[in-house]
């Protein structure tokens, strides 16, 4: 006589890649995510083993769905630059974010600085900074945290001349720069701020508009000049 063995379906693991919420609380919100994730992929784009993502669920311990986090924008170096739908460290060669920047706000405040603030720590988030745009919520309103041996310590912060606060990521090689109240990439090398592709263009336009406007002032102070029969090339 042989014995039945009843086969019990195995049902697979499940890593969902959205919970449903809104990407940000609000628009202020929404716009600094935007231009740090679109300002950190355009500054990478070149190098095909970083990856930059935004708002993506982070899932760090396989067959364990709840553990995962999911932080405003983070940065790792050393896996390929592909797109995800979600990020699972096994999948990885279990490599974990580099850097974190959350825009904190009203509700994600106490997660950013308890929480989350514990998970980054676990996972070996070298950097992990915080962002407040309405500086109701956060005092100084952009602070960093650097890991040394499994604890956060403050980034310096330095105030320019112009009343600029600065935080250098060593990590980006870039500093974080609060202008105004306003968040900025700023690439210590070059000089310059980084701007998304949006920005480039509206910067590309007002050029090329101051440019018209003062070739257009020329020729008229040139016709004026004429008209008083005086050579404009003399002067």
């Amino acid at each position: 006589m042989t014995a039945s063995v009843e086969y019990i379906p195995v049902t697979p693991i499940e890593y969902p890649d959205e919970d449903g919420k809104p990407m940000a609380e609000g628009d202020i919100q929404c716009s600094y995510l935007t231009y740090v994730r679109n300002a950190l992929r355009i500054y990478f784009q070149n190098r095909p083993n970083v990856y930059v993502a935004g708002n993506l669920f982070i899932y760090y311990e396989k067959g364990y769905p709840e553990s995962v986090v999911a932080p405003d924008v983070f940065v790792v170096f050393g896996v390929e630059n592909r797109d995800r739908r979600s990020y699972k460290t096994w999948e990885e060669q279990n490599k974990t974010p580099d850097f974190v920047l959350e825009i904190t706000s009203k509700t994600t405040r106490s997660k950013d600085q308890g929480a989350k603030k514990g998970i980054y720590a676990f996972l070996g988030v070298r950097e992990y900074f915080q962002y407040d745009p309405t500086g109701d919520y956060l005092n100084p309103q952009l602070q960093g945290l650097h890991l040394v041996d499994g604890n956060y310590f403050p980034v310096a912060t330095n105030t320019l001349p112009d009343g600029t606060v600065s935080l250098l990521s060593q990590v980006l090689g870039l500093e974080l720069r609060l202008e105004a109240g306003k968040l900025r990439f700023y690439n210590p090398a070059t000089g310059q701020t980084l701007l998304t592709h949006e920005e480039e263009a509206s910067a590309r336009q007002a050029a090329e508009q101051a440019r018209q406007q003062t070739e257009q002032k020329a020729q008229r102070l040139a016709a004026k000049l004429r008209e008083l029969n005086i050579d404009p090339d003399s002067l």
